[in-house]
Formats: C-alpha cells, sequence, structure tokens
C-alpha cells in the first residue's frame, strides 16, 4: 500500500513513515538549507513542479541572515530568523501541495543554545497549534568525545520527543566548512572522515529506546566542492554500520538506521546511489544550491548591465526599471535553483514520488 499524507510540514509519525516509506523504495530527498523567502518558494516550486517531497533546513547562518543582518541582537536573529522561517513553511507548503520536511542544520557545542532556544520556541508553537514548529533538529557534537556527543545528544532527544520531534546526530566528521562549522581538511585525522560502524552501534544502544533519531555518518564527504581525487567517497562504511547494528541486535531489517548524507554537492551519481542502497535518506546540496542560485542572477545582471549602473539607458534613453526591478533578477535566480534541483530530485530518485495528498 503506497503512503499518503497531506500536503504541508510532516513531523512525528507522519515524518518517520515518510523516511520510512523513502528507504523501502530505495530513494531519498534532497535537504536544501535556504536564507529568506526567495529560496524557500523556489524549493517549494522545485519540489511542486517534480512532484518530490523536499527537506527544507537552516543553518544558523540562514536563520541569521532571514531575520535580517541588520539586527541588533545576533543571537536573536539565529532564533527568531528560524521560527519566522517556519512559519512561511507552515503557511505555504500544502498550498504548494507537497510533503516538506522541516530542519535545522549544524549545532556544533557552541551552537547548543540555539537548539534549546528553539525548542523553547517550539513548545509554544505546539501548545497554540497543536504541533511542533520544527519537524528535527540537527546536534553535531562529532568533534567531542563519542559519550558528550551522546549524552548531550540524548538530553535534545528527550526534549525532541516530547515535542513529537526528531534529533539527526553526526558521527565522524564531514570535512569542509559550512557557516562556520566543519574542519579544515588538512588539519584534521583522515581516519575521522569515516565514522567507525562501533560508534553507531554506540549510538543505536543509547538512544533508540528514546525515540526516532537520524545519523550522519562520514563516509569521506566533505562540505563544498572540490577538484577530482581530492575526496575519497566510501559508501560501504555505511554498509558495515547498519550491519553490525542489525546484526549485534538481531533484526530483520538489513538497513536499521535512518542515514543522512552530508556534502552531498558534486558528489558522483554512483556514489549517491550506492549510498541510498544502504539505507540514507537525506542528502544535504548546499554548496550546489547556492551556486545556481548565484548563476541566475548573474547570468541575468550580464545580460542586462545597463540597468544596474543607470535608471534609463544612456544610449536609448529607455527606462530601465522593469530590469533592475529586483522580482526580476531574484526570479532569474530562483528559476536557476528550480533547475539545479530538478536534477537534485532526479539523481535522489524522489521526482514524480511525492506522498502529498
Amino acid at each position: 500500500m503506497s503512503l499518503r499524507l497531506p500536503a504541508g510540514v510532516v513531523f512525528g509519525e507522519e515524518y518517520r513513515n515518510l523516511v520510512s516509506h523513502c528507504k523501502e523504495n530505495t530513494f531519498a530527498l534532497a535537504a536544501v538549507n535556504v536564507v529568506g523567502t526567495d529560496s524557500i518558494n523556489a524549493v517549494m516550486e522545485a519540489a511542486a513542479v517534480n512532484k518530490s517531497d523536499v527537506i527544507i533546513q537552516l543553518s544558523n547562518g540562514g536563520a541569521s541572515f532571514f531575520a535580517g543582518q541588520g539586527m541588533p541582537d545576533k543571537a536573536d536573529a539565529m532564533v527568531f530568523g528560524a521560527v519566522s522561517a517556519a512559519q512561511h513553511v507552515h503557511l505555504l507548503a500544502k498550498h504548494y501541495g507537497i510533503c516538506v520536511v522541516l530542519h535545522t542544520d549544524h549545532a556544533n557545542r557552541k551552537l547548543i543554545p540555539w537548539i534549546d532556544a528553539l525548542l523553547d520556541q517550539g513548545e509554544e508553537y505546539k501548545k497554540k497549534n497543536g504541533r511542533p514548529l520544527f519537524s528535527s533538529h540537527m546536534v553535531d557534537l562529532s568533534e567531542e568525545s563519542l559519550e558528550d556527543n551522546l549524552n548531550e545528544s540524548e538530553r535534545i532527544l528527550r526534549r525532541s520527543v516530547a515535542l513529537d520531534m526528531s534529533v539527526e546526530i553526526e558521527l565522524g566528521i564531514t570535512g569542509g566548512e559550512e557557516d562556520g562549522v566543519g574542519a579544515d581538511l588538512d588539519s584534521i585525522d583522515n581516519s575521522r572522515l569515516y565514522t567507525q560502524p562501533e560508534d553507531v552501534l554506540a549510538a543505536y544502544d543509547q538512544l533508540n529506546s528514546i525515540g526516532h533519531f537520524s545519523v550522519a555518518a562520514s563516509f569521506g564527504n566533505v562540505h563544498g566542492v572540490y577538484k577530482p581525487g581530492n575526496v575519497q567517497l566510501r559508501p560501504e562504511i555505511l554498509r558495515h554500520s547498519q550491519d553490525l547494528v542489525s546484526k549485534t541486535h538481531s533484526l530483520s531489517n538489513n538497513n536499521p538506521l535512518d542515514l543522512v548524507f552530508h556534502g552531498g554537492s558534486g558528489s558522483p551519481e554512483a556514489s549517491i546511489k550506492e549510498a541510498i542502497e544502504y539505507g540514507v535518506f537525506k542528502m544535504n546540496i548546499d554548496t550546489d544550491t547556492q551556486f545556481a542560485f548565484a548563476q541566475g542572477v548573474g547570468k541575468f545582471v550580464e545580460e542586462n548591465g545597463a540597468a544596474f549602473k543607470h535608471q534609463i539607458h544612456p544610449d536609448t534613453d529607455e527606462p530601465l526599471k522593469k530590469y533592475y526591478d529586483p522580482r526580476k533578477w531574484l526570479r532569474a535566480g530562483e528559476q536557476s535553483l528550480v533547475q539545479r534541483l530538478t536534477q537534485a530530485f532526479t539523481e535522489l530518485g524522489s521526482k514524480g514520488k511525492s506522498v502529498a495528498s
């Protein structure tokens, strides 16, 4: 029986069912970082056009930008920018006719107060609306000891479960950097770019009985795009982790873990498909989507350069308002982002598989 869910933001059992549906049918959802209504709307448009459900997520920097760079209190900007973005998605997603997972991305040790503040906001939101503000939050303590990572993840998971939410954790280090969170490829032990299956088992043992969680397991993936040969992906690491958990707990499910592929931008399609076979249901592609938006805007500016220097064309006396109108060049960025996401939905196998009703 095929899964059908109401269009809009999914959470709790709906979210868990969607994750299981992705894994059972061997496809994954694109997770796209957003910074404003332009990028949010483009993501929802792309999902609607391609009949694909999608994950919309905010980093601390994206949330802060959404609130406005001029907001005096930067900590408040991270919190209320995320809240504002989430409310925007809640209001419009159902009208696009798609299912959206709302998520926050990369909270290392210094950003845990941001997650706690968002959970505070989520408690208030649920009291008023009967549903959580976000579907899930990420706790990225991969640079800490395994014990500290899992203990703090457990604390956040217990708070999240009370709101019918999930948590994403990271084991192993994803190289590169995103909004100040990450690691320089040249400064870390190469072995830490590959998650150890024993660590994944420890996470399962400590967290599984508490509530739903997903694991961003590292298999050589990095944030950003690097020249060929600089990054060696080993998706089989994910298979080893799944096998160890399944064997240790005598599970009939071959892929008991819900896995996340960070740093998916620029990855070979074969590696993407292999990772999906091993239980990946979510892939982050922030770098490629940023570049796509920039390409669209850049091309428009190149083709209409006079409009960005003059209000009236110096040679033809033509008024140029219809070109420098922000709705024109921002729309060009949106359209380019839609094209790039169409490629992503195709590679991930989610195109045409929306479960929204």
